[in-house]
Parts: C-alpha cells; structure tokens; sequence
C-alpha cells in the first residue's frame, strides 16, 4: 500500500500532521507493506530565492499585529504532540529543497531528510533557504555532497519532478497541505488526529470508503488555519 503526503517544510499543519500519521503508522499492523512517498507542494511558489525573512514580520505583514499570536497557538499545539517547536524561525523559497527530497528518493532517504528538514526548521530554526546552508544540512542527513552541490547549482534538476508532483495535486484539487492519498483511493486531508489516521489506513487496507471532514491546513492564498476553539 502506497501513502503519498504532499506537503511544505515551512508549512507547520504538515510537520504537527506527519508526527500524527507517524504514530498511526507505527501501530498499523501492515506498516512493513506500506510505502511512504513524499509529494511536493509549494506554499510559495515563484517566491524570489534571495528573500529570506523571519516568520513573526512575514506574519505581520500578513495579519497584522494578531500574526505572531497566531503562530504561538500553533506552537502549543505542537508542544502538546510532544514536538518542539520555535517562533523566531526563518521563511524562504523551498523550491530547491524540494528537489533535494527528490534526490533523497533515489538514496532511500527521503523519509529521513523529510523528518530531519521539518526538525531542522520547527524545532531548531535553522535557516534552510540559502544555497549554503541547505547544502550543509543535506549532507548532515547522509547525502553525497558532490550529489547536493550538483542539484543545487543545476536549477533544472528534478525541477521536472517538483512541478509533476504539484500540477497532480492541481488534478487532485488539493485545497492545502498536509494532503493524504493512500492507494490512489483514500483520501484524508490536514492535520488530522491520530486516530483519523489510524482509521484511514485501515479502511484503505481493506478497501473500505472511508471519508473525514477536512482539518486544519496551509495554503498558497490563506497561509494557515487555526481549528476553532
């Protein structure tokens, strides 16, 4: 059984929504025939490489005083998953990060440089948006640093492959990220609840129609929900 996550290191639904799907994984009977594939999706896509800013101003900018609020709550609720998780981080393209995971596929690394980049970013606030730094970071994670360098000073490789990955979630009408697909068939939308994902993977095991009203996610046009109160 194949799961694909579409999902945006910077988007902090996907790193609460993974650290869910990755306890409801662990305890699924059939985890050793599942097959984990990450998908990319840009939050920003075309965003200026050489802008890099801290997350509070880019909130700021975006909602005004309440935006730095915004992200302590979500803090919180991450806290509460047992994630560390800071607000002084960075935001910046992460075009060329997602095709560093696109590499990290043909190593057999990319659930590990997934789960160190979301670490990376969340609970260090490191800055993984230039050139220099992301190099860094990707060898850390067992990369080839002849590999790294070369996709990062090539704009065209696995470029082809990011903009698959994300006109199929345009196909798909995939509204934010995180986005679930297990199977082509199951479809399970946000940062859900363990046991949401629990039940997902067992009704696509099974080929049962499984449905669940969409949670909290990120967007291209409205940045990131807050669950009601």
């Amino acid at each position: 059984m194949r799961v694909e996550i579409w999902a945006d290191i910077i988007c902090p639904w996907c790193y609460i929504g993974k650290a869910r799907f990755d306890h409801a994984l662990a305890a699924f009977a059939h985890r050793n025939q599942v097959e984990v594939l990450y998908r990319s999706f840009e939050l920003e896509p075309g965003r200026d490489k050489t802008r890099v800013e801290p997350v509070g101003q880019m909130l700021i900018d975006r909602f005004g005083p309440r935006g730095p609020g915004m992200d302590q709550q979500v803090a919180e609720l991450a806290r509460a998953e047992g994630l560390d998780y800071r607000t002084d981080r960075h935001v910046g393209s992460t075009f060329d990060l997602h095709r560093l995971i696109h590499l990290a596929r043909e190593y057999g690394l990319q659930d590990e440089l997934v789960a160190a980049a979301f670490r990376a970013n969340f609970a260090e606030a490191r800055n993984l948006f230039t050139t220099t730094t992301l190099a860094e970071f990707a060898t850390e994670t067992g990369l080839d640093a002849q590999d790294v360098q070369r996709v990062l000073n090539d704009p065209t490789a696995y470029a082809a492959a990011v903009r698959a990955d994300e006109q199929r979630a345009d196909e798909l009408d995939v509204p934010g990220v995180p986005f679930f697909l297990i199977d082509g068939h199951t479809v399970i939308s946000g940062g859900q609840s363990v046991d949401s994902f629990t039940r997902a993977l067992e009704r696509a095991w099974t080929d049962t129609p499984y449905s669940v009203d969409s949670a909290a996610v990120c967007s291209p046009t409205a940045s990131c929900e807050l669950p009601p109160r």
